[in-house]
C-alpha cells in the first residue's frame, strides 16, 4: 500500500496467534462462532477536513497509487501520493464514474486515505489529491482506476461486538476469521482493523496463534461509560492465500460499570467488586486434581439461565454425564463455567469437586447471574492448570508487555491510538 510520504511505501512487521479448546466442565467443547456484523455503508464523517476554497495548484503534478489508468483494483484500495518535502494533504476527492463523491478520512499518520465503506467492484473511480506546501505553493494529481470483478473465494469472518449493547471492562473486541489469516498478510489486515474509544485509551491488537484470531485490549480494563468502536474493513482485501475479505463489519458498543470477580482456590472463595467496592464474598467449589480449574483472567463469554451440561463423548467414561444446569455463565471453549451447583454447596468454600467449573450456590449463582454483562472478567488462581492461549476470550490472561507481543505491527510505548 502506498503512502502518502517521500518515499511511498508501507510497513509490516511480526505476530504472535492461537484458537484451542480445553476439556471443562460443562457441555461439549464449543469453538468459536462467527457473528456480528454487516456490510458496512458510507461514513457520515467528511472526506478529510478539507479547505472551502483549495489552493490552485502551482507546483508539480502529484504521482498517486493508485496509478492513472490501473485497472482491477481491490475494494479495499486507500488513495496516497509522493509528496514534495514539507508538504501535506490538503484535500482527497474520490468519485466513482455515474455516482456521487466517496466519502473517507485520512490515516492519523497521514499516509493514506481511507474511503467510509468498500469501493464498488467493477467501477471506474477518479482521485484527486492536493497538497500544500511551507512556501504557500500548492501540488495537485489526478488518477482514474477501475476495481475488480467480485472475487469468488473469500474468508469467513466474525466480530465478537454489537451496537448499543452494553459489556463488561474486560471486553475484548474480538475478530474471527476461517481459514485463520496467513503470517505474512497480519500486518496489512492489522492495518484495516481500525478502533476508536471515547474517551480516548490507548490499545493494541494481538493474534492468537495460528490467525483465526486477534484481540484488542487497553493496557488496563477500559474505563466505565467508554464508548468503542470498531470498523474492520476488510471486504475485498486480498491474501497471500488467493482469498479475499468477505465484507466490513462494524460497531458501536458501550462498557458499562465495573464489575470484577476473583476467585483465590487456597481460600475456595470469590470475592466480588462492582465500582471497586467489595459488594459479596462468595464460596466456591473448583475443579478437583483430576479435572482442574484453569488459573487466568477470563471473561463472561455467554450466559444461559437454563442449559443441559452433555458430557458423554468425553474420552474418560468418569467424566461422561447428562445434567440440568441453572444460571451458567461461560468462560472458555473449553466448558468452563461459573454455574449454580446445588450438589455441591455442603462443601462449597472447602473443597474441590467439580470438572473444572467454578461451583457456587443455587442463590449467589441467581445474584451474580443478575449482576453480570458478557465481558465482566473474572480471575482465578492457584489451580493446577494454566489457562491456554485462545481458550475463551484471553487477552487479559497476559501481561500488557506479553499481550503487544502478539501485534503484527509495531506498538509504542503504551499502546497506540486509533488509526483514523
Amino acid at each position: 500500500m502506498a503512502r502518502f510520504t517521500r518515499a511511498g511505501a508501507v510497513v509490516g512487521a511480526l505476530t504472535l496467534a492461537a484458537s484451542l479448546a480445553l476439556t471443562g466442565c460443562g457441555d461439549e467443547q464449543k469453538k468459536p462462532e462467527f457473528v456480528g456484523g454487516a456490510e458496512s455503508s458510507a461514513s457520515a464523517d467528511p472526506a478529510t477536513g478539507q479547505p472551502e476554497t483549495p489552493a490552485t495548484p502551482s507546483g508539480p503534478a502529484l504521482a498517486l497509487n493508485p496509478a492513472d489508468g490501473t485497472k482491477n483494483k481491490p475494494v479495499s484500495t486507500e488513495i496516497s501520493a509522493k509528496l514534495p518535502d514539507g508538504a501535506k494533504v490538503s484535500a482527497v476527492t474520490l468519485t466513482a464514474e455515474g455516482g456521487g463523491a466517496v466519502e473517507g478520512k485520512l490515516r492519523t499518520d497521514g499516509s493514506s486515505w481511507v474511503p467510509s465503506a468498500p469501493l464498488k467492484y467493477g467501477t471506474r473511480y477518479t482521485a484527486t489529491v492536493t497538497a500544500s506546501a511551507p512556501d504557500g505553493t500548492s501540488s495537485q494529481g489526478t488518477s482514474n482506476f477501475t476495481t475488480m470483478a467480485k472475487p469468488k473465494s473469500t474468508i469467513g469472518s466474525g466480530l465478537y461486538l454489537f451496537d448499543d449493547k452494553s459489556y463488561g471492562v474486560a471486553m475484548p473486541v474480538v475478530t474471527e476469521f476461517h481459514p485463520g489469516i496467513p503470517k505474512k498478510d497480519r500486518a496489512a489486515v492489522q492495518k484495516r482493523m481500525f478502533v476508536r474509544t471515547d474517551p480516548p485509551q490507548p490499545g493494541a491488537w494481538h493474534w492468537v496463534d495460528n490467525g483465526t484470531q486477534a484481540y484488542y485490549r487497553a493496557p488496563e480494563y477500559w474505563q466505565p461509560g467508554t464508548t468503542i468502536t470498531v470498523r474492520i474493513a476488510l471486504a475485498g482485501m486480498p491474501l497471500s492465500n488467493g482469498k479475499y475479505g468477505d465484507i466490513d463489519r462494524k460497531a458501536t458498543a458501550k462498557i458499562g460499570r465495573s464489575f470484577v470477580m476473583k476467585v483465590d482456590n487456597a481460600t475456595k472463595k470469590m470475592t466480588v467488586f462492582e465500582n471497586g467496592t467489595l459488594v459479596r464474598t462468595v464460596p466456591v467449589s473448583l475443579g478437583k486434581k483430576s479435572t482442574p480449574s484453569s488459573s487466568g483472567t477470563m471473561v463472561v463469554m455467554e450466559k444461559k439461565e437454563a442449559t443441559t451440561f452433555d458430557t458423554r463423548d468425553d474420552p474418560d467414561p468418569a467424566n461422561r454425564y447428562v445434567t440440568d444446569i441453572q444460571f451458567a455463565q461461560r468462560l472458555t471453549w473449553g466448558g468452563e463455567y461459573i454455574h449454580a451447583a446445588p450438589w455441591s454447596e455442603h462443601v462449597q468454600g472447602r473443597q474441590n469437586v467439580s470438572h473444572g467449573c467454578v461451583n457456587v450456590s443455587m442463590a449467589n449463582a441467581r445474584w451474580l447471574f443478575d449482576k453480570t454483562r458478557i465481558g465482566d472478567p473474572i480471575t482465578v488462581k492457584g489451580t493446577e492448570r494454566r489457562l491456554a492461549a485462545g481458550n475463551g476470550w484471553t487477552a487479559w490472561s497476559l501481561s500488557w508487555s506479553q499481550f503487544v507481543k502478539g501485534s503484527a505491527l509495531p506498538v509504542p510505548a503504551g499502546g497506540s491510538g486509533p488509526l483514523l
